[in-house]
């Protein structure tokens, strides 16, 4: 997904040179580069704007240990930033509820809504506190994605609970419920209706089902290659429902990375999985720092930089130690 970004800030930040310290001239060009590198790769205007302005308030002025070159320096703010705009750590699903823990999928039609849930499924079946799972179609509108889910679930080896074109959503999600309950299910996953663009008749549908059932994760499927158009259609979902969180989904294409640059900052909520192909196994968490160093292609520059880092943290720990020693003696 990152293949054009990657190289490009790659070669930027390859040429980082300095002296003594990072200054606003010598990282004028770098920034800049960053910053067109960012847009070519479809990151919402904001995120750019806001991603430039922390890089250029840590680096500017920043003092260079003798273990690490100026351009070392930057690399490592610039990874950081990368990390802080995307969220900081992995969000986990909070599934903290008398069972069945409701999980609802909304997104357009089309994002790769119905192949999640089968890919949530498999991947709590997977996980190592293994859960018995229920899942249920509520659209209503589409045959084919009821008979798509029933087929999936067996795939997976989950549970299927039968719903047809003639219900309601909402009565069909609540005796989903009753019957998870029976069955001592402790989740069950809700895939609903999609459209091709957001229109107020889905979004009530939507809002009405939601506030019946009362799920405990509310996730906004989203397809990667849309590029900022993601993070503006996740803005428009989370102005309606109190989303918990995202997956986006075909992050294995040829998507140029906007999108999960800019969805956390645009909406407020993480990215909770990437969806890495067709298979019913490809759904991986999302963690920022492993995204951040994928995207800078500096796996080996990050890790000497970590390793100098150990080694000056080990260094000034020893005068410390020293330095104490020293005073319990007078």
């Amino acid at each position: 997904m990152f293949d054009n970004l990657t190289q490009r800030l790659t070669q930027t930040l390859r040429s980082v040179t300095g002296q003594a310290r990072l200054t606003e001239e010598n990282i004028k060009g770098t920034l800049r580069e960053v910053r067109m590198a960012l847009l070519e790769a479809d990151v919402a205007l904001p995120v750019v704007k806001a991603f430039i302005d922390g890089v250029k308030e840590r680096a500017v002025g920043q003092e260079v240990s003798k273990s690490l070159s100026p351009g070392q320096v930057f690399v490592k703010i610039v990874n950081e930033e990368l990390i802080k705009v995307m969220g900081e750590a992995n969000a986990e699903l909070n599934l903290s509820t008398t069972p069945p823990a409701v999980v609802m999928m909304a997104g357009l039609q089309g994002a790769g809504k119905t192949t999640s849930v089968a890919k949530l499924s498999r991947f709590f079946e997977r996980s190592k506190k293994r859960k018995k799972i229920l899942v249920v179609s509520a659209d209503v509108y589409r045959p084919a994605a009821i008979r798509q889910l029933e087929t999936l679930a067996a795939d997976v080896g989950v549970d299927f609970f039968p719903s047809d074109t003639s219900q309601k959503p909402i009565d069909i999600v609540n005796a989903a419920i009753r019957h998870a309950r029976l069955q001592h299910h402790d989740v069950l996953i809700v895939d609903t209706a999609g459209r091709l663009a957001i229109d107020d008749e889905m979004m009530a549908e939507i809002r009405d089902l939601h506030a019946a059932v009362n799920p405990v994760e509310t996730l906004f499927v989203v397809d990667a290659m849309t590029g900022q158009d993601a993070a503006n259609t996740a803005r428009a979902f989370n102005e309606v429902l109190p989303l918990t969180g995202v997956i986006l989904t075909k992050t294995d294409g040829d998507a140029r990375g906007g999108a999960a640059l800019s969805v956390r900052h645009i909406t407020g909520k993480p990215i909770k999985f990437l969806g890495v192909g067709e298979k019913t196994d490809a759904l991986e968490a999302f963690h920022p720092d492993r995204v951040a160093s994928r995207i800078l292609g500096m796996g080996d520059v990050l890790s000497l930089i970590e390793e100098a880092e150990q080694k000056i943290d080990k260094v000034k720990a020893e005068k410390l130690a020293k330095k104490n020693y020293q005073r319990s003696r007078i």
